[in-house]
């Protein structure tokens, strides 16, 4: 008559290792080997091993935050690139490229909304440009006429300006053409202020220009505050069964905003004043004489390395001046930041992702110039005759190495719902 051995029963979870079920002294059958257990489970959804978190991009925080300059060099390398061509093409590209850098890397802060505005200016902006063309007329001649319009003759002293008229499709893919160029430049301005901190920016300005960036940044303070006090105030007139609208209501509405926009900026006056706001160095006269010619040099030497690379026939010698204008101005603000007497609280750091970031649009506006001065039919399609444009390819690959910020920079952190609660 055989017995049924009862069931090792599992061992609670505080128990020690080796003291369960085939241990010695369990009361487990002898030779019974329990399997081998794991320390440390593996992380999930990572089958690439530490080497591949080591270079994955980390969340955004204080020690990872991207210099907000880099952002700026970025966006201003992907302008250069839209401002050296007319392609549509081209120019929907580089749209699309930063449009897709924010939707990766924008935050839920207040600056990062700013990019649906600018994308609505822009369409504005070829809207308006369509109309002026329209209307005012185009110095590009045209065979195929679409409608005309009603003409309005105009006095002798107005010769070479006509309103209305013939309008023909060449004028027209031209004023698109036109429009489409700097709706890009617009994006990309867009672009950099959805993605840069302006306060962080303001705060790594050189220290001869610390009041203005004081100044903008009271008085990008101001404007939200004006814009909570108006919803404050309107919310407050419908609850009590006012009317919000129209001029009367306007005008009760207005009133109490300058009120307390004038507490505000006397109170940020006394509280600036306390803090020592204003106070300057002594700096001997030669120096600031040294200071004032380095900077005007370097400004009438980016305006006019800026107004080559924007010119076709200035290419060759765009870049040079814009580089030597750049190093004057750098020098005088250097020399003038010995004016300012005040100190830097945590500096931000240019890290390698910085580099990486900015590196990605100077690359892209390097690229497209270069392009320019190669084949510049390409990149500036012709409307006469009336010919559908090409996507140059390599070009187009040179624009897409501008979504590099979407895969190196830090990702932001999105909160959870307890924090948003």
């Amino acid at each position: 008559m055989t017995h049924d051995q009862p069931a090792c029963p599992a061992p609670p979870a505080f128990e020690a290792r080796g003291s369960g079920c085939g241990a010695p002294g369990s009361g487990a059958a002898p030779g019974h080997v329990p399997p081998p257990r794991r320390s440390t489970p593996a992380p999930p959804g990572d089958p690439h091993g530490p080497t591949y978190r080591k270079w994955q991009a980390p969340l955004a925080g204080r020690a990872t935050a991207l210099h907000a300059g880099a952002w700026w060099l970025w966006a201003l390398g992907l302008a250069t690139a839209a401002s050296r061509t007319t392609n549509p093409l081209l120019l929907g590209l580089v749209i699309g490229v930063a449009g897709y850098v924010v939707a990766a890397r924008r935050t839920d802060a207040p600056w990062a909304r700013s990019y649906g505005a600018f994308l609505k200016l822009g369409l504005f902006v070829i809207g308006l440009r369509l109309l002026f063309s329209m209307l005012l007329g185009s110095p590009v001649p045209g065979s195929h006429t679409l409608f005309t319009l009603p003409e309005i003759p105009l006095p002798a002293w107005a010769q070479g300006i006509r309103f209305g008229g013939r309008v023909t499709a060449e004028q027209l893919v031209f004023a698109f053409y036109d429009g489409a160029r700097l709706a890009a430049l617009l994006v990309c301005v867009g672009a950099a202020n959805a993605l840069a901190n302006p306060a962080l920016l303001l705060k790594s300005l050189p220290a001869a220009l610390y009041e203005a960036g004081v100044a903008v940044v009271v008085a990008m303070t101001f404007a939200p505050n004006m814009v909570a006090d108006v919803a404050r105030l309107r919310t407050a007139r419908r609850l009590r069964g006012r009317p919000t609208g129209g001029v009367k209501a306007v005008l009760q509405i207005g009133l109490p905003v300058l009120e307390g926009a004038l507490e505000r900026s006397v109170a940020i006056a006394a509280s600036m004043d306390a803090r020592g706001y204003g106070r300057t160095a002594e700096v001997p006269p030669a120096v600031r004489h040294t200071t004032s010619a380095l900077t005007l040099g370097g400004l009438l030497g980016m305006c006019a390395g800026t107004y080559g690379l924007l010119a076709a026939e200035g290419a060759a010698y765009g870049l040079p001046v814009l580089g030597i204008g750049l190093l004057l101005a750098l020098a005088g603000l250097r020399l003038g930041g010995r004016r300012s007497v005040r100190t830097r609280y945590r500096p931000d750091r240019w890290g390698p992702r910085a580099w990486l970031v900015a590196g990605s649009g100077a690359a892209v506006a390097g690229l497209l110039v270069y392009a320019g001065t190669r084949d510049p039919a390409a990149l500036h399609p012709g409307v006469v005759p009336l010919v559908a444009p090409s996507l140059p390819l390599w070009p187009a690959a040179a624009v897409l190495i501008g979504l590099l910020p979407a895969f190196v920079a830090p990702v932001p952190s999105i909160p959870s719902e307890e924090s948003s609660r």
